[in-house]
């Protein structure tokens, strides 16, 4: 997602130029014309979060609604579960710094983000410096040590998903796909 994000971007400045001249002799009044830069998303980090604004309080729970959608509705079960829950239990107390370190964590790409989560790879770091990335990661790191046993995961730094022949060579008829 966050590569297509900056291919849609890079696409944006090259041919804004051109768009921008063209709209020269059309009705500068219409908004079928309108010129929106970052039209990717409200936040993205790559386009300098332009708008994030939280100078007033209805342009901040508007932008803190936003978070939270985007945070519940990623399109992978595990993080809109576990990501949409913390932020909603802390967004409404965080400053406009841990804000933007929500935006980044948010444009993450989703299957790498929920590896760096739950200890499978060891994330970046300039991720594993980011604020809210690190709270979440305690998060999740108790919630895995409360209500999990070591036997039942795997080591850290493994993969959750070993493959379908897991049960090969035990003795066992074959499973599924085998």
């Amino acid at each position: 997602m966050a590569s297509l994000k900056r291919a849609l971007l890079s696409l944006n400045k090259t041919m804004n130029p051109l768009f921008m001249a063209s709209l020269s002799t059309r009705n500068p009044h219409s908004s079928l014309y309108t010129v929106h830069q970052g039209s990717v998303s409200w936040f993205s980090s790559e386009s300098g979060l332009q708008s994030l604004d939280l100078s007033n309080e209805e342009s901040r729970r508007r932008n803190v609604n936003r978070l939270l959608y985007r945070s519940k509705q990623r399109g992978f079960l595990e993080l809109d579960l576990v990501l949409g829950r913390w932020v909603e239990e802390n967004i409404k107390t965080m400053d406009e710094a841990n804000i933007k370190a929500l935006v980044e964590v948010l444009d993450l790409e989703n299957p790498d983000l929920w590896k760096w989560l739950t200890g499978q790879e060891q994330p970046p770091d300039e991720v594993n410096r980011n604020p809210v990335f690190s709270a979440v990661h305690t998060k999740i790191s108790g919630n895995l040590k409360s209500y999990a046993s070591a036997e039942t995961r795997a080591a850290p730094g493994q993969p959750w998903v070993r493959g379908w022949d897991d049960k090969r060579g035990l003795g066992t008829t074959p499973f599924g796909n085998q």
